[in-house]
């Protein structure tokens, strides 16, 4: 059992109405909730912990997950509003304006988080949820305690808008790229964590901090994973794009996936990852991300359309 631990909130995504007028329409989205999606959908047996509103927009969110065969049963339902984030679209990449303050999920404590069942044996956290307070210190604590036992994985997913004392999320990125087996980095996330500077040689020094397996995704030109095994390189499968909403979040359940229907997903085999595992996996997360970018907004594939 794979657990994601992170945001859920709505996306409001660019449409037209029927009047040929600029409008909004809702989806599930968050990059968390994203990846448990795309791992339910890739047939992973995946939970979902975050923190739900008991408005409409947490039904939607609820619904999403189930249709996806996600388990939800650790999330906390609030009496406060859904996050949202408005979407725009730049030739096809998108920018958020995120609505956060008192959510639900951004409310999340410590003291809110439920014991883990044993049956969980990956831990996936990242995102938006991290930035912020109380629900950032809550997942912190989640993942460095499940890495004592449990494979755990970090993608930090970078939204410097969203990011208001850089001083305590850099440290918090640290602490827990220290305490992760898996890490997952953008060229764009890697340029604001280390500035500028060359990306393979950045890509080992996260890897010298103490993850066994850094991937390096750099959008049409690929991704890279680095570990013990060497350095695996896959290139990114050819499509039309419509717009890149929940690429990067596609391709962590790929990986995940592939490890997990390899065998993989275990603290020692992650350890000792060798080339056609590292491979196997990345081109899963490669071909599942490919499918996401070539519809509208974050819709990852099943795993009969792969």
């Amino acid at each position: 059992m794979i657990l994601c631990a992170g945001e859920a909130l709505i996306d409001m995504l660019p449409r037209k109405s029927t009047e040929g007028e600029d409008a909004y329409a809702p989806y599930p989205g968050g990059a968390v909730c994203n990846t448990a999606i795309a791992l339910g959908r890739l047939g992973a047996p995946t939970m979902f912990l975050s923190g739900f509103s008991d408005d409409f927009f947490g039904d939607l969110l609820k619904e999403r997950l189930a249709e996806s065969h996600v388990d939800a049963s650790l999330a906390i339902t609030a009496h406060r509003p859904s996050t949202v984030a408005f979407v725009k679209l730049v030739k096809g990449n998108a920018t958020y304006a995120f609505y956060d303050e008192n959510t639900a999920g951004r409310m999340l404590t410590s003291a809110d988080l439920p014991a883990l069942p044993e049956r969980v044996q990956a831990v996936f956290c990242g995102g938006i949820s991290l930035p912020v307070e109380p629900c950032g210190a809550a997942y912190e604590s989640l993942f460095v305690a499940a890495s004592a036992t449990r494979v755990t994985m970090l993608d930090p997913n970078i939204r410097p808008d969203f990011i208001a004392d850089e001083a305590r999320y850099r440290a918090r990125i640290e602490h827990m790229l220290r305490h992760a087996d898996i890490v997952k980095v953008s060229d764009e996330d890697l340029r604001w964590l280390l500035g500028p500077g060359d990306a393979e040689a950045q890509a080992k020094q996260i890897l010298a901090m103490g993850p066994k397996l850094v991937c390096l995704t750099m959008g049409k030109d690929g991704v890279t994973g680095y570990g013990a095994q060497g350095v695996v390189h896959v290139p990114s499968e050819r499509v039309t794009v419509v717009d890149t909403v929940g690429a990067g979040d596609t391709f962590n359940a790929g990986l995940l996936a592939g490890l997990w229907r390899a065998g993989r997903l275990g603290k020692a085999a992650v350890a000792a990852l060798d080339t056609d595992s590292v491979a196997g996996a990345l081109r899963l997360g490669a071909r599942a991300a490919a499918v996401t970018v070539s519809r509208a907004g974050a819709n990852p594939p099943w795993e009969d359309e792969l």
